[in-house]
């Protein structure tokens, strides 16, 4: 098979979306039956080609990017019309069975425009699914009619969680959408050998610094909690747009001394991280399947999470998804677990245990199946 891949994020540019697309890859280089092509972006103008391995090549088309983990809406437009040309050339050079395109737009765009060519798959991550970001509000309603006529032109719709699903069909509710979630590196992520918990009781969020993420709520929960002698800090690894204003958040409330901004933690350092935490939380709005979620799990942490898309599927028995999104609840569920040993070192187990039930090959077996049932039915 011949695959055409399309992503306008990948390693180093992006976030869930880039790291997942990037294991998949790592899988398919063991499939040597398979050839991908990959068109995606890069930081700076210009076009590159990289040789992932010997059966799979990427193709990244320069822009002007300001930040590796946040898009503006001129960044998005900017690579869409730069990769256009190249994808309509890689279609005339070489003789692909579908493409594959991560987010329904930008880059679902592209292959709809030449659905009648060549059929295709996208790959839902969250943002490009009405309702998921509230700062795309109106930007949603604007490409309703465009987004239907993408997705229902697709050969195959698939989301990375059930939850995503359930939002993507209340946009779309006769849309037949497939679920294949992400995966971990159970390996490369591990427990440390002791799980008790230490003191300070540490706590850790990963995540882009963004309003979806509502990073204030971990901090009001940090403040809660020291008021009620629960010696705690929060480690946040991740930057963005609003790092300035939660740095002023932590010292308005008094609490800056116990907040510890990692930045961007290189991804060879994030298994240390993991295991010099104690405590996984996430206070997001909405998520599609968390990288990270999966990531704490495998190296043992306890989840303490909002509701939102991706947790049915992840945790049961190790974590806790608190009923109301408040600091409160938050605050009132790390300190249950705080004062219970027990039921901590038995979450760690069950997380680490839950996180073996997800792999990157499993997911991309997944999608290879599918590949073939396409290229076979044309």
């Amino acid at each position: 098979m011949n695959i055409l891949m399309l992503n306008y994020e990948f390693p180093p540019i992006g976030g869930g979306a880039a790291n997942a697309h990037f294991h998949i890859l790592k899988e398919y280089t063991a499939v040597k039956n398979l050839k991908v092509d990959v068109l995606t972006s890069a930081p700076k103008p210009g076009l590159v080609s990289e040789q992932f391995d010997e059966n799979i090549r990427i193709i990244k088309v320069g822009i002007h990017k300001k930040n590796l983990h946040y898009w503006t809406k001129l960044e998005v437009i900017e690579w869409l019309f730069k990769a256009r040309r190249y994808y309509r050339q890689l279609l005339k050079k070489n003789s692909y069975d579908l493409v594959h395109a991560f987010f329904g737009f930008p880059t679902g765009w592209l292959c709809y425009k030449t659905a009648d060519k060549i059929p295709y798959i996208i790959s839902l991550r969250g943002s490009d699914v009405p309702g998921y970001n509230v700062r795309l509000g109106l930007d949603y309603k604007i490409l309703a009619p465009l987004f239907k006529k993408i997705w229902s032109s697709a050969a195959l719709v698939v989301a990375n969680s059930k939850g995503l699903k359930q939002l993507a069909n209340e946009f779309m509710p006769a849309l037949e959408i497939s679920v294949i979630p992400n995966g971990v590196d159970t390996e490369r992520f591990h427990p440390r050998n002791d799980r008790t918990i230490r003191r300070p009781v540490k706590l850790l969020t990963v995540s882009r610094l963004i309003k979806r993420k509502r990073i204030n709520l971990l901090m009001e929960a940090l403040k809660k909690l020291r008021e009620n002698n629960i010696e705690a800090e929060l480690n946040i690894a991740g930057e963005g747009a609003l790092m300035q204003d939660l740095k002023t958040c932590a010292s308005q409330i008094g609490i800056a001394e116990y907040v510890n901004f990692l930045a961007r933690v290189e991804s060879e350092r994030m298994p240390a991280v993991y295991r010099d935490n104690d405590f996984f939380v996430m206070s997001s709005e909405h998520e599609g399947m968390c990288n990270a979620m999966l990531e704490a799990m495998a190296s043992g942490l306890p989840i303490v999470t909002t509701p939102c898309e991706g947790v049915e599927e992840l945790i049961t028995d190790n974590g806790i998804v608190v009923e109301r999104s408040t600091a409160e609840s938050i605050a009132e569920a790390v300190k249950k677990l705080a004062h219970e040993p027990q039921r901590y070192n038995e979450m760690s187990l069950a997380a680490r245990e839950k996180s073996q039930q997800f792999s990157w090959k499993k997911v991309a077996d997944k999608y290879l199946l599918f590949y073939e049932g396409l290229t076979h039915s044309n």
